[in-house]
């Protein structure tokens, strides 16, 4: 009988096998995207009115801005204030238990800012809160 002889040549060079570090980093790509938290907001920046009487919230689901302009923006686009009520339902869709905070501008009408509340309460939002800055004293 012939025996061979096996020479290990160039192709059978040891490597190092990526699978297991290419498992891990997937697994915590998957941990930070499900344990992340997306701030939401309103699309402006307002000047709340202070208030003596305000109290610290959990922050709203649903961030609605009024703007000093007459403006109102939810989730970074401009709304009219006769769709108010279609975006919040919108956007109640995906979380049905929302509360709904209307930051309004201290220099704006507040007649919009009752319009705009009323649209919400219209949407089946019975957790409306106005913002308010702290106010030291």
């Amino acid at each position: 009988m012939r025996m061979r002889r096996h020479h290990a040549g160039s192709d059978d060079e040891a490597g190092i096998d990526m699978t297991p570090m290419l498992d891990i980093v997937f697994i915590m790509l998957i941990f930070f995207i499900v344990t992340s938290s997306f701030i939401k907001e309103s699309g402006i920046t307002v000047q709340s009115p202070s208030a003596a009487s305000s109290s610290e919230q959990p922050k709203g689901n649903i961030l609605i801005a009024v703007s000093a302009e007459g403006e109102v923006w939810i989730d970074r686009q401009r709304v009219d204030v006769r769709l108010v009520r279609a975006a919040v339902e919108r956007m109640r869709v995906d979380l049905p238990d929302s509360s709904v905070v209307v930051q309004a501008d201290r220099d704006s009408r507040s007649g919009l800012v009752v319009q705009v509340m009323d649209q919400v309460r219209l949407a089946g939002v019975q957790d409306v809160a106005l913002a308010a800055t702290i106010e030291s004293r």
